[in-house]
């Protein structure tokens, strides 16, 4: 054990909040104290991003109207979502995917304006902004869970739309609406899989040793 290791309580509550992180789209309404909206706003402004750029913007939105905006914004793609379907359009149609009218806080993340000129380690993978704010999402996610918070990624809408919507900066663009807030209880398991949606794989089918496909 190396002798920078947390204590086993300490490591035992990392792994549990990683294991126990749910995407959310079931709320109880409530509200999120504002000394707490601020420490995990903090811990996900502590994530790495590459060549220190920090991309990641957050929007709060507290405006009643400007949320119900976002969610038609939502509807609308989860319409346009399940015609794209096809065959599994109904079942799609059937699935909780937000809790946008629900949660006690509404944040946007979106990446900053002006990211073309970092390129210290986008060079040639352009798209290591989106990772950066990517963990700054997971911080978020596992800070949240810690705290006994539920939080949910939403992902269904047409971005210009709603960079138009909240005035943003061209050459900024979202890239999440996330649902923050109280929940009754948290899924056993990943909610698409209790909707018999989808099936997660092992890690083992995940898994290479110096070569693609060599497990």
């Amino acid at each position: 054990m190396s002798e920078h290791a947390f204590s086993p309580a300490e490591r035992a509550a990392v792994y549990r909040a990683i294991a126990e992180r749910r995407d959310m789209r079931h709320f109880s309404g409530g509200e999120v104290a504002p000394e707490l909206l601020a420490r995990l706003l903090e811990a996900a402004h502590q994530a790495p991003s590459v060549g220190l750029m920090q991309p990641w913007r957050f929007i709060r939105i507290t405006r009643p109207a400007l949320r119900e905006s976002i969610h038609g914004l939502v509807a609308e793609e989860r319409e346009r979502t399940a015609e794209a379907l096809g065959e599994r359009s109904d079942e799609f149609m059937q699935l909780k995917v937000e809790g946008i009218r629900d949660c006690a806080e509404l944040l946007v993340v979106a990446l900053m304006e002006g990211r073309e000129a970092h390129v210290f380690g986008r060079r040639t993978l352009p798209e290591m902004d989106q990772a950066s704010l990517a963990c700054a999402i997971q911080n978020l996610w596992l800070a949240a869970r810690a705290e006994g918070l539920g939080m949910g990624w939403v992902s269904l809408f047409e971005p210009q739309a709603l960079a138009d919507l909240l005035g943003m900066p061209a050459g900024s663009k979202p890239l999440a609406v996330l649902c923050l807030g109280p929940v009754t209880q948290f899924y056993d398991a990943p909610m698409l899989m209790q909707q018999g949606w989808a099936t997660p794989r092992p890690l083992s089918e995940l898994l290479f040793e110096n070569q693609w496909g060599t497990p």
